[in-house]
């Protein structure tokens, strides 16, 4: 019987695993409003890939709660404003409000984070047999966003003023840094996200995104193929019209909104990349019946699995239903 850990490389290397791997991702809402099923859940199926901390002897400093209402401040020092328990505010004020970004350093970049006691990361995964994925997500587009405001960064991606792609160098370096720390470890693979879609198409002009963003992720996904790792990214929205460009660069898993791309339009990169979830969270978990999960699982596996391919990730976010969740992993189960 093969581990969680070798389920998950079996999946990702197309090898037929023994069954779909499963994870899991729970949102502090569903802890509070639903925390019985949530831990049926887990207890029934059990996730085959985790996270480690970084065990950092110095964090970046922060105040407040992320998931609390009111204000909290992260580790670059922008601030989120919170108006619901359980989910993550909106950063409503930016750091850089310099028409040439003259006041980048407003912006603390984190190199505390940088500092990781690798030994007991290495201690970590040896004391599991699941998959590991290592403590830091480079997140460039989000993070330009949060300091910058995400109505002028889209001027600013057009004008190209010295002193953002200047900070872009910083950020990226940053973010190069904390990838190679953790890929020196032995965690199974990297995470890099950023949501590039909108509900019909991607944010910005794919254009722009190849020209200024492709580079950086050739970058992550280099450093982590370098070392041995695989390479997962998450995005939401509708991001069609770069999932060539995944593909390409190589990257092993995507977690995207399937459903509103349309399962029949992926189809194509079935095979060639990883489809890390997920079942849609807008519509069916929230509202479907339970026949409308088991189609829907029916649905992705059909037209996306090829002897791997596809992990059994779920989000338990607000609003979702626990039946419908708990669904999802069961159909999963009895499918491969």
């Amino acid at each position: 019987m093969s581990t969680p850990r070798q389920i998950v490389h079996d999946t990702l290397n197309f090898a037929s695993p023994e069954r779909v791997p499963r994870q899991l991702w729970s949102l502090p809402w569903a802890n509070m409003n639903h925390p019985d099923a949530l831990e049926r859940i887990r207890l029934d199926f059990s996730a085959d890939i985790i996270g480690v901390s970084g065990y950092i002897a110095d964090p970046p400093k922060t105040s407040g709660d992320p998931y609390e209402v009111g204000e909290y401040v992260d580790e670059w020092g922008c601030r989120f404003v919170n108006m619901a328990r359980g989910i993550i505010g909106e950063v409503k004020e930016p750091l850089v409000t310099g028409e040439e970004w003259e006041d980048a350093d407003n912006v603390h970049i984190p190199v505390e984070s940088l500092a990781i006691d690798a030994q007991k990361v290495n201690e970590a995964c040896a004391a599991t047999d699941r998959f590991v994925t290592g403590g830091t997500c480079p997140r460039p587009f989000e993070r330009l966003q949060f300091i910058r405001g995400t109505e002028q960064l889209y001027v600013d991606l057009m004008l190209r003023p010295a002193g953002m792609t200047a900070f872009i160098e910083r950020m990226h370096q940053y973010y190069c840094d904390a990838l190679t720390v953790w890929a020196k470890t032995d965690v199974d693979a990297l995470n890099i996200m950023d949501d590039w879609g909108a509900q019909q198409t991607l944010l910005i002009n794919p254009e722009t995104w190849k020209e200024i963003f492709k580079p950086l992720y050739r970058d992550y996904v280099d450093i982590a193929h370098s070392h041995g790792k695989k390479l997962f990214m998450h995005s939401d929205g509708h991001i069609l019209a770069i999932y060539p460009e995944l593909v390409e660069l190589g990257i092993d898993a995507v977690n995207s909104q399937l459903f509103c791309m349309g399962i029949e339009n992926l189809e194509p990169f079935a095979g060639r990349i990883t489809f890390w979830g997920e079942i849609d969270r807008q519509h069916l978990l929230p509202y479907a019946t339970r026949q409308e999960i088991v189609d829907a699982v029916a649905k992705v596996k059909q037209h996306l699995w090829k002897d791997g391919g596809c992990i059994a990730q779920c989000e338990f976010g607000a609003g979702a239903n626990p039946d419908n969740v708990y669904t999802v992993f069961e159909a999963w189960d009895k499918l491969v």
